[in-house]
């Protein structure tokens, strides 16, 4: 008799007080006001009945070394802490390069994680897992470039118990809708989603939305504003895609209907656990070179001045956040020697996570799904935040992330090779 492979979900609540300072824009102009949407933890886990895995994602801009340590003893079995990268959350340290979390954060979010993978465990059941693919159109675009095309890979897991128990959504888009004047508590794109999901699910159906390789790609050329009912619509756009793609799966969601048109598409993948499969992880950790600033910062400042003298509103808020890329790399974080990063590597039957730490260009996460030797879901934001990781040809331009980056180029392809070396050695678990 093969043993079963165990799926839980839980969720806790982070509850911002008024007066909070919030993190993400570095010209956020005072502390939090009161809440849009709540934040929350959730978590994923998986058992074979010897080996466990948590995945837990946290509505937070990011989640630093100490924070993915503390909240892995909170949970008391191996763990990755992501976090949705929310502009509209709490302030946690989110300093390019890594640093400490700030209390109450390191505490109460450890509590979170604890409590919301505690509720996961006691909900494991035997269920079955498909992974599917396919394009997202309308939602995300490369932020620097204001021609590039609309479209982003969306990944989609379902887990399913007879029928369809939960999803877990992977999104990467950086989920920045609402903007530095907001002053209110948001899980902003990543919640709005949840949201919708659950809308068309129906009740009984959980959802987890956790950011992918986002570092280069965001809404700033696709929104119509920057508020509620704008959240409300791209939320809505990403769920019908997921809709789709779980139709064309099967018809394993329980209610509502995608709505096609553009953008739809036959999902790619396939099942990737039941019954037998086993559950494998690694982690390695490697050391990544502080990048040396070689830029002109009264160029940038001349590019900007000229842009907003000709009245041009696009070539001026890319030449404005140059300037406050180059600004955010002069930081007291910004000292000589190397930066600590971690890779992880989770295999859940037929099915491989990939969790990255900081904020990893799309292009990098492409390049390990390619040469994965199996069906690959690469995740963001993961157990630290060494910053902006682009990819080795960003580095030719000067743009945002590159001139904020704390990292030599070459990094994110480092990051990759590891990711893969540990695909090669974790083996397939089915």
């Amino acid at each position: 008799m093969s043993r079963a492979m165990d799926v839980g979900y839980g969720s806790a609540g982070l509850t911002v007080p008024e007066g909070t300072p919030m993190g993400g824009y570095l010209d956020r102009q005072g502390p939090s006001a009161g809440t849009l949407d709540p934040l929350e933890v959730s978590a994923v886990t998986w058992s074979d009945g010897e080996r466990r895995f948590a995945l837990a994602v946290a509505d937070l801009v990011c989640v630093n070394d100490d924070l993915a340590e503390r909240a892995r003893e909170a949970a008391g079995c191996e763990l990755w802490l992501a976090a949705t990268h929310t502009h509209a959350g709490p302030e946690t340290g989110c300093v390019p390069g890594g640093g400490p979390t700030p209390e109450p954060w390191l505490d109460l979010v450890a509590e979170a994680v604890r409590t919301a993978v505690h509720r996961a465990v006691d909900s494991e059941r035997p269920s079955e897992g498909v992974a599917l693919r396919g394009d997202l159109r309308g939602v995300g675009a490369d932020r620097s470039r204001p021609q590039a095309e609309a479209v982003v890979p969306l990944d989609v897991i379902a887990v399913r118990d007879g029928g369809l128990a939960g999803v877990v959504v992977v999104l990467p888009v950086h989920p920045t809708v609402l903007p530095a004047a907001n002053l209110l508590v948001s899980a902003d794109l990543a919640g709005a989603v949840r949201r919708a999901l659950k809308e068309r699910l129906g009740p009984g159906v959980w959802v987890v939305v956790a950011t992918g390789a986002a570092g280069d790609i965001s809404t700033r050329h696709t929104r119509r504003g920057q508020d509620a009912a704008e959240l409300d619509r791209l939320g809505a756009v990403v769920a019908d895609r997921c809709l789709d793609l779980l139709t064309d799966s099967g018809g394993v969601h329980s209610g509502g209907s995608g709505r096609g048109g553009e953008g739809a598409g036959r999902a790619a993948g396939g099942r990737v656990w039941a019954a037998g499969s086993r559950v494998g992880t690694a982690r390695r950790r490697i050391a990544l070179a502080r990048a040396a600033v070689a830029v002109d910062a009264d160029s940038l400042a001349a590019d900007l001045e000229r842009a907003e003298a000709a009245g041009d509103p696009v070539s001026a808020r890319l030449a404005r956040s140059r300037v406050e890329g180059l600004r955010a790399r002069h930081t007291p974080a910004a000292e000589a020697g190397a930066i600590d990063a971690e890779v992880g590597v989770a295999r859940v039957g037929g099915l491989a996570l990939v969790g990255l730490p900081g904020e990893p260009f799309l292009a990098v996460a492409d390049q390990i799904a390619e040469a994965a030797p199996c069906p690959t879901v690469v995740l963001g934001y993961v157990n630290g935040y060494p910053g902006y990781l682009p990819t080795a040809d960003a580095y030719r331009r000067t743009e945002y992330e590159v001139l904020a980056s704390q990292v030599a180029e070459g990094s994110a392809e480092q990051l990759a090779a590891t990711a893969l070396a540990l695909l090669a050695e974790s083996g397939p678990r089915t």
